[in-house]
């Protein structure tokens, strides 16, 4: 038994004998261990960690709802926290939507934990910041190397009594040259994954294509977006599309069982691995579709989310989703077929994973990332945002010239829609979000029509 599920556990002990049996209560015990190596103009100029054991408990006493947390996980701590969670239950007004408990229910068998990247050193991520340093060959260089890994307790009044364990790595860059910067970043389960000088001369060579930007007139152009702007895609659809309170209250596009994406998408959130193998409520996760050969099957639920559908939990809870829904955090677009392209090099704009696709634009732009992207409209998810890291225009499947950055405006759903897709990519790439355990996994995309609407500047 983890030390985290013998706290959890005896926090409902604590629970039963103050508050009675008459009442229903879950325990959460996560231990968050985290590094950051972080490095600019070149160098390393921060290394910091941070290990802290959080106790999160809720309670549903006489039909009122009421949670609270800690970090003092001594005995007084303990107590102090069932009392007051005790006390603001009787405080709080009637909770008409509790979804009851999750009932006993194994975990999925996940793989083997990662030792190693757990108890990964400081040198172990400055080695990966000085390759990355060292490819970029004398460009200015910035970002970061990262390891994380979590151990949690889960255990509730119904019986369900479950532990696990997660480790993830990530490394995020940029190389810049008169002002234009490439970006290169990845994620992984395992620290021995992340090559920091593939990654290095992957931004050199694009911030080195990025020189001498020309300006294009707004329009509608033919696109093929590379991985790190199709995480921002993936991003924004489970956050605001597959979300279950979005959809059980009518403000998402999604239609479970309608043809809304073209058939050669699938996507899927993979969380075994990246995550411990539960959510907040101890509901097991696994592999959930939400888009298969183009048809919307799922969106993601936590327990409250699932009563209002009439649906069932798919173990995306966290503190916040009955706020701000249930969000799916690991979300992966599935690759295109194979194409016998060549392993990226470092040697221009284009990586590997886009290389095929760009081949194939008569005239059109590569994009490599997007950022400030910000919601328009919710129900057909409109977005407007800037790109960013690179843009370049295609002419005959050749890249001809470096674009300044432009802002879009475009529904991503449409985008994606039936005959919208023009191909995919067929390696997908593992990506990190801001916070350590989210993660999106992309191919590059070739799309039909993507709406640029004006100039960064304007």
């Amino acid at each position: 038994m983890s030390a985290e599920l013998d706290i959890a556990g005896r926090v409902i002990e604590l629970t039963r004998r103050l508050a009675g049996t008459g009442a229903e209560a879950e325990a959460v015990a996560d231990h968050s261990a985290q590094a950051l190596t972080r490095f600019a103009n070149s160098a390393i100029h921060q290394n910091v960690a941070d290990a802290t054991t959080t106790v999160w408990l809720r309670l549903h006493l006489d039909g009122r709802t009421a949670a609270g947390s800690t970090t003092v996980t001594d005995a007084d701590g303990l107590q102090s926290l069932v009392e007051r969670t005790i006390a603001a239950s009787r405080l709080s007004p009637p909770d008409a939507a509790w979804p009851g408990l999750t009932a006993p229910a194994p975990l999925r068998p996940v793989e083997a934990f990662d030792e190693a990247t757990a108890a990964a050193s400081p040198r172990e991520r400055a080695e990966r910041v000085r390759d990355f340093v060292q490819a970029a060959d004398g460009l200015e260089t910035a970002g970061f190397c990262r390891t994380a890994y979590s151990s949690g307790g889960f255990v509730n009044t119904a019986g369900q009594s479950v532990e696990g364990r997660a480790a993830e790595a990530a490394m995020d860059g940029i190389a810049r040259l008169d002002g234009a910067d490439g970006v290169s970043r990845r994620a992984s389960e395992h620290l021995a994954d992340l090559d920091g000088a593939a990654l290095g001369a992957r931004a050199a060579a694009k911030a080195r294509a990025g020189g001498r930007p020309i300006e294009l007139p707004p329009g509608r152009y033919e696109v093929v977006l590379e991985p790190t702007a199709v995480a921002d895609l993936l991003s924004n659809l489970a956050t605001f599309g597959f979300n279950g309170k979005s959809f059980a209250q009518h403000q998402s596009f999604a239609e479970l069982g309608t043809q809304q994406f073209d058939p050669a998408i699938t996507i899927t959130d993979e969380p075994l691995g990246a995550t411990l193998p539960f959510d907040l409520e101890g509901t097991p996760r696994d592999t959930l579709v939400l888009v298969r050969d183009g048809i919307t099957t799922a969106v993601s639920h936590d327990r409250t989310s699932a009563a209002e559908a009439g649906a069932t939990s798919t173990g995306h809870a966290s503190g916040s989703s009955r706020s701000w829904g249930p969000i799916a955090a690991n979300v992966r677009l599935a690759p295109g077929p194979a194409t016998g392209a060549a392993a990226d090099t470092g040697d221009g704009p284009t990586a590997a994973s886009a290389r095929a696709l760009v081949s194939g634009i008569r005239r059109g732009l590569l994009i490599t990332d997007f950022w400030y992207t910000r919601v328009l409209d919710q129900k057909s998810l409109v977005i407007t945002g800037l790109t960013r890291n690179g843009v370049w225009l295609v002419e005959d499947g050749e890249v001809t010239a470096a674009v300044g950055n432009m802002r879009f405006t475009q529904s991503y759903p449409d985008a994606l829609g039936p005959g919208s897709v023009l191909g995919i990519g067929a390696e997908a790439i593992p990506l990190p979000d801001r916070w350590s355990g989210v993660r999106y996994t992309a191919p590059a995309l070739h799309l039909k029509s993507w709406n640029l609407t004006g100039n960064a500047s304007g």
